[in-house]
């Protein structure tokens, strides 16, 4: 369970997620392609579940007595892939392999490339179904015994798949409490704004008409963050589901809360937006500084 939270390591996570987004910038410049506004906004909370929440071993990633995370949004891999790589399970320097030829690190989530992955992922809507699977499978073979969560990351505009609510109705059908859902509520999707595409709100309410205790949050917060995740791994008689509420692009000014920036990296010609080839510049600078707010070691 969740111990105190003291400043020293809000302020350890901070860095972290500096360092997993200035990662995210080099690796898209480097690939010339990939998704730039989602894993942005999800840099902190997975530096707060790589670095403080998760139950994991990076020596030994198939520790059986480990927890799972379960990437649904597989088109947010620039964010699993940076944190993983900063928190010891491969070389950072395998980051600018991204969507190469033979990388192990593909556009998409893929187990056989890189078994410390838990799934292959790229369909959007099927990460729950999966998250879900391995609960009840879990409850199978241990019972109550067994103390692992299981955590489901997903985008909200996959909310529109229908197999999403299907597995929603499952788990709370069978009452998982052992499964901690969290929803990347930013509010776009490669089409547009996810109120103009497909409303999904009220959100939080539909979770609690099928049984899931829920959470809001701010998902840059990292004291909000750990918070709603310890309340959620208090639930034992059902599902828990965390409403992150995000910005896209988060830490880059010209690519935040924009759709646009959904499926393209830097470097990619946008009317209205900085140079295709100042883009990188801009970006890194504005990460390394936190918007100019401090130095950087690189100026």
């Amino acid at each position: 369970m969740i111990s105190n939270v003291t400043d020293e390591k809000i302020k350890f996570l901070e860095e972290k997620a500096k360092d997993i987004r200035i990662s995210i910038i080099e690796m898209l410049v480097a690939a010339g392609s990939g998704h730039s506004a989602g894993p942005l906004g999800m840099a902190d909370i997975f530096a707060t579940l790589y670095f403080f929440i998760l139950r994991h071993d990076p020596k030994n990633p198939s520790w059986k007595e480990r927890d799972r995370l379960i990437l649904s949004n597989g088109h947010i891999n620039p964010v699993l892939y940076a944190t993983m790589a900063h928190a010891g399970y491969f070389p950072v320097k395998e980051l600018l392999t991204l969507r190469k030829f033979k990388s192990r690190l593909q556009g998409h989530p893929h187990r056989e490339f890189l078994p410390m992955l838990e799934t292959s992922s790229g369909p959007l809507g099927s990460g729950l179904s999966q998250a879900v699977g391995m609960a009840i499978a879990d409850r199978m073979d241990f019972g109550k015994t067994s103390d692992r969560f299981f955590y489901c990351l997903m985008s909200d505009g996959e909310l529109d798949e229908g197999q999403s609510w299907e597995a929603v109705l499952l788990a709370g059908k069978e009452k998982l409490g052992n499964l901690i859902v969290i929803v990347d509520r930013n509010n776009i999707q490669i089409d547009g704004y996810t109120e103009n595409i497909m409303p999904l709100e009220p959100l939080s309410h539909k979770f609690e008409s099928f049984g899931f205790h829920v959470e809001e949050i701010d998902g840059h917060n990292f004291s909000e963050i750990i918070g709603a995740i310890g309340r959620a791994q208090a639930v034992f008689d059902g599902p828990s589901v965390i409403i992150a509420r995000t910005i896209p692009g988060k830490g880059v000014s010209f690519m935040e809360r924009d759709y646009k920036w959904h499926g393209s990296p830097p470097g990619t010609e946008m009317k209205g937006e900085p140079p295709k080839d100042e883009q990188a510049k801009i970006a890194l600078h504005e990460l390394r500084t936190l918007g100019g707010q401090i130095k950087s070691e690189h100026e």
